[in-house]
């Protein structure tokens, strides 16, 4: 029988939902993260006395990340890997997902664009039928991705349905759930999803290529 998915450590989860989400609120964290809010609220409590994240007043308010906290959850995220022996899981999971990486980036330039310079205005329905086939043939190539990286760690639980979701809708007529930022849309938990590989990883989006 396989081992059960790791649970990580709920300081590591609030410091990671912070990285991932950016500016927002505890619940936002909770949700994001599966974590209670009151524990979620305990942890933020701490980590701001230990100047780890800090409330931003104002008319864009919410929790952040410190520089502090950003090192303090790469280190958390490091030895979790290093401790529990799955790093070489991750990485796996990580190489898998970048196969596709650039094809869904070609396909998001697509649907913004019919031909280089041309936006997309989305009169010609064959065109955007097109573009949301190759989205569903996306879909079929991260879901065994999403499927792998939450049987090894259970903070990835619930990208795959976050995309079944987004692609649902953008299916459905609603196409800002292709790719509208602030919003669930199939680029943000994309983009979401990379983002949490490099977290995991210790992984620097700017010299990605050369991992």
């Amino acid at each position: 029988m396989a081992a059960a998915p790791l649970v990580s450590d709920p300081t590591l989860l609030v410091l990671v939902g912070l990285r991932l989400k950016n500016l927002v609120e505890a619940d936002v964290v909770a949700d994001a993260m599966q974590v209670p809010v009151d524990e979620v609220l305990r942890v933020l409590a701490d980590a701001e006395t230990a100047g780890l994240v800090r409330h931003r007043e104002g008319r864009l308010s919410g929790w952040m990340l410190t520089t502090a906290g950003r090192a303090e959850g790469e280190q958390l995220l490091a030895a979790e890997l290093d401790e529990h022996g799955l790093r070489t899981a991750v990485d796996a999971a990580y190489r898998s997902f970048l196969a596709h990486n650039q094809g869904f980036l070609t396909l998001c330039t697509d649907w913004q664009q019919t031909e280089p310079g041309v936006l997309n205005d989305h009169a010609d329905p064959a065109y955007d039928a097109a573009v949301i086939a190759r989205l569903a043939e996306a879909d079929a190539g991260v879901q065994p991705v999403c499927a792998e990286l939450a049987g090894v760690l259970a903070r990835f639980d619930g990208y795959g349905e976050r995309f079944t979701a987004a692609l649902g809708r953008v299916r459905a007529g609603e196409h800002e759930w292709f790719l509208k930022p602030l919003i669930d849309s199939y680029h943000t938990v994309w983009f979401e999803l990379h983002e949490h590989l490099l977290a995991t990883l210790g992984i620097d989006r700017a010299k990605e290529t050369a991992h």
